[in-house]
């Protein structure tokens, strides 16, 4: 977590970090307010980060890629991600769905326009820096750190839901 970023492809995987992202939505209606969470560690020092926040108006989808995409967002060189998320919309699109919607032009396959593209287009771009590797958890499965990330996002839903 320092420095730069640079194209992942120019660094050796021994010279990237190696981090655990694990993050988390959460909305109170759909739209209604909502929160996101991340919980960054670092595999070789056990290090950890965490952040949370929300907004008023949005929706469960948008939280879940916001807590990817500020996770990612703070690590300044490119790194080797174990991103752990329980939200298969934000899986399922970097896995199958994000490089067919840039051939079509952000189209979908039902060819109406892709939703969220404003922050699918944000996290291609972080993909192109960082090493993703995408683990799907179970929510509400006991996992720590979902269940943790979990809590942070509906804290911070609450507040915004309070204000």
């Amino acid at each position: 977590m320092t420095s730069q970023a640079q194209p992942a492809s120019k660094l050796t995987p021994s010279d990237k970090p190696h981090v655990e992202l694990y993050t988390d939505g959460a909305c109170s209606g759909n739209p209604g307010p909502g929160g996101w969470a991340f919980i960054l560690r670092d595999r070789k020092t056990a290090k950890e980060l965490e952040r949370t926040d929300g907004e008023a108006d949005t929706t469960n989808n948008r939280m879940e890629l916001q807590a990817v995409i500020e996770g990612l967002g703070v690590l300044n060189r490119p790194a080797t991600v174990e991103l752990f998320s329980d939200s298969k919309y934000v899986l399922d699109g970097l896995r199958s769905w994000l490089d067919g919607w840039k051939r079509k032009n952000w189209m979908n396959s039902k060819k109406e326009p892709v939703k969220n593209r404003d922050l699918w287009e944000q996290l291609d771009e972080l993909r192109a820096v960082h090493d993703l590797r995408l683990h799907w958890v179970k929510g509400h499965s006991d996992h720590p750190e979902n269940e943790r990330a979990d809590q942070l996002a509906v804290r911070s839903r609450d507040a915004y839901a309070k204000a």
